[in-house]
């Protein structure tokens, strides 16, 4: 009976950590800009994205806005910048938990 609840226990606990796995990702230097404008994805406005491996999601955590003016000549719907970001993929988008703009490469 001991081995029947725990190998029940150990089953649930593998089922529950399959279903919460996240892909976690380190800090590290991706491509940002506006996901509609530069990177092609489907949205209702120009929102802000970031392409990590040559995939781009939309980003939750941090706004187009927040950045500076999008429209401006070295805005996200303008350019392709790059930023130190810290987050991770869910749900096919990218939730940041930190995000810097760095300076633009001339």
């Amino acid at each position: 009976m001991k081995n029947s609840f725990a190998t029940i226990l150990l089953f649930i606990a593998l089922i529950s950590s399959a279903q919460e796995k996240k892909e976690l990702l380190k800090s590290q230097i991706a491509e940002v800009s506006c996901g509609e404008c530069q990177f092609g994805l489907k949205g209702k406005g120009c929102d802000l994205a970031i392409r990590i491996d040559g995939k781009s999601y939309f980003a939750d955590g941090t706004k187009i806005d927040d950045h500076g003016d999008a429209h401006a000549k070295d805005g996200f719907c303008e350019a392709i910048r790059k930023a130190k970001v810290t987050g991770k993929i869910e749900n096919n988008r990218f939730k940041v938990t930190s995000f810097t703009l760095l300076p633009e490469q001339k």
